[in-house]
């Protein structure tokens, strides 16, 4: 019975990426009805589902933390392409669009999954443990890069506005390029250990199960799908962004919302995969999916906008207003305290979640 359950799982992990691909395709840049786009939302929902199966696969058989690093790095290089065509086609319109999408990304991240793992894991196994060590290094690079590209466009005075000037933003672009690497470097070779799952008396955990790890083949499948998935979420969230711009003008809503929303689409299978990490007392691999789903976001996508800018038409803003500088500031500060301790409770999760409905609330209602 358990074998047939396998299998109907392994068939339908293989059939909803191609099909949800080749709705992507069928529907791309075209206006559709509305009966398409509630089975454009399906598809989208399948799509995500099956990334986060694909997702696990891979991680069993890499193990942590390169299984958590395959993800976020999948999911903001396709995210990081999307940010750079829409800027293309955007011109003047789309000057905040790689602003937004970062700092959406990030607060989703540092609160949204981050106190959502905290709240389940400190729920379920009365405290939520994890590695300071580790945790606190990624939570120092975000802030370190979500400062020097987010913050300091608003207090330089080289170039109008809350932008860079060219010198500025290459230097910006080559600081986010370099901590990334470096902290990928110190995740996945020299100081791995910092990056794996604790038991509450802090015994590192190297086994995520006793199940055997998948064969070569079956994992280069699950790569290969992994991405034909992920391709398809964000394809597809785009394509139901006229139908979500749509509904958010009719509501009277600012537009900035489409970008929260859009992110959210976006960052599903990440927050699927925390969830479940957490919920099997794995919390240190959930803050590893949402700090480095953060870093990545930063990472990528300044030196891909800073290189675009060179042909791009429109100016870009990087700059954030005095409201969301708070918001980065408090989301820091909290996550800092947080981590100290090496655990929290639901108290600390709910925090986060706090900070993160803020942020939806001023989206909402600047």
């Amino acid at each position: 019975m358990i074998r047939k359950l396998h299998a109907v799982i392994a068939q339908w992990t293989v059939v909803v990426p191609v099909a949800s691909l080749v709705l992507l395709v069928l529907t791309w840049h075209r206006d559709v009805p509305g009966w398409v786009v509630a089975q454009v939302a399906c598809f989208l929902g399948a799509a995500v589902l099956a990334a986060v199966h694909h997702a696990e696969v891979i991680a069993h058989r890499v193990g942590e933390p390169m299984g958590s690093l395959v993800l976020a790095v999948a999911v903001t290089v396709i995210e990081v392409a999307l940010i750079v065509t829409l800027m293309a086609d955007g011109g003047d319109k789309a000057a905040t669009l790689a602003r937004d999408t970062v700092f959406a990304a990030v607060m989703i991240t540092c609160n949204g999954i981050f106190g959502l793992s905290i709240l389940i894991g400190a729920l379920k196994y009365r405290v939520a443990v994890f590695n300071a060590e580790g945790t606190g290094a990624a939570l120092a690079c975000i802030g370190t890069l979500a400062t020097l590209s987010l913050v300091l466009p608003t207090f330089t005075t080289s170039s109008p506005g809350p932008q860079f000037s060219s010198t500025q933003l290459v230097f910006a672009a080559a600081a986010s390029i370099v901590l990334y690497g470096l902290f990928v470097a110190t995740q996945t070779i020299r100081h791995r250990d910092y990056f794996l799952p604790v038991t509450p008396e802090g015994k590192i955990l190297t086994e995520e199960d006793h199940a055997e790890p998948p064969t070569n083949r079956a994992t280069l499948a699950s790569l290969a799908l992994l991405g034909v998935s992920l391709v398809s979420v964000v394809g597809l969230a785009k394509g139901v962004s006229p139908t979500i711009e749509s509904a958010v003008e009719s509501a009277g809503l600012p537009s900035s919302v489409v970008g929260v929303v859009i992110a959210l689409l976006v960052l599903l299978p990440e927050t699927i995969a925390a969830l479940r990490a957490a919920l099997r007392n794995r919390v240190q691999t959930s803050l590893n999916l949402a700090l480095g789903s953060a870093l990545a976001s930063i990472g990528l996508t300044i030196p891909a906008v800073a290189v675009a800018s060179a042909w791009l038409p429109g100016p870009l803003v990087l700059g954030l207003g005095p409201s969301h500088l708070v918001l980065l500031s408090l989301t820091i500060a909290v996550g800092t305290l947080t981590v100290i301790p090496r655990r929290a409770t639901p108290l600390q999760g709910a925090v986060h979640l706090a900070v993160m409905a803020a942020f939806v609330v001023l989206a909402i209602n600047p």
